[in-house]
């Protein structure tokens, strides 16, 4: 049995895409209503990882919202935070290390990376790239609607669609077979990131309504 998902909108860091400081967009999307963040900075060294983190999951933590770590399961371990490991990466041994409750995931690109997340024990896996992103332009081709609803058809395991979600496609996704949906450049480089939160979710109920 798969962990619920937190929220059907999870939003995914990038500061290079940011024209603040992260931790105020961060802050912007948790008053529109996110109530997920996975903190995706791989160029950033453990301890100012870490920093960062702390700062982040002090904010999540008064929202009541969850923060997911990309890749660095010691930070994850320090702050009981989830984790997201690349297609290649072993969730049985991250929950080895984070415990039966953490909440662990997997990126995947095509339904062989699925199938391989399920069988290393992921709760979810972000399936992308479902349309074409300006954030990571060399992804592709992108699976579409259709390739998202025949993963979601086939295999039982919570999909979070990703990459060029946007308010107008992002209830298709749902509607397609995906539990949630994760966007990043469309927040970081909005100048009302909490605007486009809202349009998010407001599109994202009306879908699952």
């Amino acid at each position: 049995m798969h962990k619920k998902l937190p929220a059907p909108l999870l939003l995914i860091t990038d500061r290079t895409q940011n024209p603040r400081p992260l931790i105020e967009t961060v802050a912007a999307a948790l008053e529109g209503g996110c109530r997920w963040v996975m903190l995706r900075e791989k160029d950033l060294p453990p301890d100012a990882l870490l920093d960062l983190a702390r700062q982040i999951s002090a904010l999540t933590s008064a929202s009541g919202a969850t923060l997911s770590i990309n890749s660095d399961i010691a930070a994850a371990k320090a702050l009981k935070a989830g984790l997201h490991l690349p297609a290649d990466g072993s969730a049985l041994a991250a929950r080895a290390t984070l415990g039966p409750a953490a909440l662990i995931g997997k990126s995947a690109h095509s339904l062989d990376e699925i199938e391989k997340a399920l069988d290393t024990g992921a709760d979810y896996v972000t399936l992308s790239p479902i349309f074409a992103s300006a954030s990571k332009p060399g992804y592709g081709p992108a699976l579409g609607i259709e390739g998202l609803r025949k993963a979601a058809a086939r295999l039982q395991i919570p999909i979070v669609a990703l990459a060029g979600i946007d308010a107008d496609n992002a209830g298709p996704c749902l509607k397609a077979g995906a539990d949630a949906v994760a966007v990043m450049g469309g927040i970081m480089r909005a100048e009302d990131s909490a605007a486009e939160v809202r349009a998010l979710l407001a599109a994202l109920g009306k879908a699952s309504s």
